[in-house]
């Protein structure tokens, strides 16, 4: 609503700036049409999401999702299940050099495409050598999902990698800083 009534006031002082001098029925004349000003404004501006359409959107998909308010910033918080996947050391360590870079490729390749298609939102390695390598955070409706999209991991499927995969809930739209 804000933008609308810039919009409007900008609009104004324009016309009030011409130097020409018209007539009252002229600058009725030149005042836009109101729909067609909205129509700009909603095209211009792209309006976000309520929190209460994210969550029906959500709802419609299969998520689980509940919000709250923030009581400091009185913000309604929308809160997502997501699953996340600790790939861990597999039972299987005995592939030769040549067979290891090739799995590697893979899994990378495999990492990406979920990223890229929707179904992981962040993927990443550990730096040490503990037991779990990695993790995978899927953003889909259920832990069948999760599960079965990890388990075409190339790495998974050679017993390289074991996965284990935990529910976690996250505000939606949170970003690391």
């Amino acid at each position: 609503m804000k933008q609308f009534i810039i919009v409007i006031l900008v609009c104004t002082t324009i016309l009030a700036c011409k130097k020409e001098s018209k007539t009252v029925t002229d600058e009725i004349s030149t005042v836009p049409n109101m729909d067609a000003v909205e129509e700009v404004v909603d095209e211009v501006i792209e309006v976000e999401p309520s929190v209460a359409e994210i969550k029906a959107t959500l709802k419609a998909k299969g998520f689980e999702t509940f919000d709250y308010v923030d009581p400091k910033t009185q913000d309604t918080i929308l809160m997502q299940k997501y699953f996340m996947a600790f790939l861990k050391t597999g039972p299987v360590r005995s592939q030769n050099e040549e067979v290891d870079k090739g799995l590697q490729e893979e899994h990378l390749e495999h990492l990406s495409r979920m990223y890229t298609e929707g179904f992981a939102d962040l993927i990443g390695p550990f730096d040490d050598d503990g037991d779990v390598r990695g993790i995978t955070i899927y953003n889909v409706p259920n832990k069948k999902m999760a599960d079965s999209l990890a388990a075409l991991d190339p790495m998974v499927q050679a017993g390289r990698l074991a996965v284990e995969i935990r529910p976690w809930w996250c505000a939606k739209g949170q970003s690391l800083r």
